[in-house]
């Protein structure tokens, strides 16, 4: 199936079809959240690529979708330290939109999330 641009109505609709996500909005920008907690938003740092999303899931998923297809999948230096990984719109399957809002939804209700980001420089005390 060839690859068709994605827009953000169409990650909404999507999200919102899983159980408990609702609309909302982050750092002024349309979002998906679930229980309160951020699972994806329109990428808004200007690092991100236009019309890219900001999606909630695990290091090492993120680090796997990279790998596995790095023309959709990416990150850039702001969020190395965030539990994200962005996703250029345009490149991106109904398939995989609905495969990485699972994988959020499941990271994201998980018990352990961090609420905040871990800093990779900070020590432990």
């Amino acid at each position: 199936m060839p690859k068709q641009g994605i827009t953000f109505e169409t990650v909404r609709k999507v999200g919102l079809a899983l159980p408990g996500v609702e609309a909302g909005t982050a750092y002024g920008s349309p979002a998906l959240k679930v229980q309160g907690k951020l699972l994806a938003c329109i990428a808004i740092h200007k690092s991100a690529e236009l019309n890219s999303l900001a999606v909630r899931i695990a290091f090492e998923d993120r680090t796997g979708l990279i790998e596995s297809d790095p023309d959709v999948y990416y990150l850039t230096p702001h969020y190395v330290d965030h539990p994200m990984v962005l996703v250029r719109l345009s490149s991106l399957t109904a398939k995989q939109l609905k495969d990485l809002l699972v994988m959020a939804l499941r990271f994201v209700t998980s018990t352990g999330v961090p609420t905040r980001p871990r800093r990779s420089s900070r020590t432990d005390r």
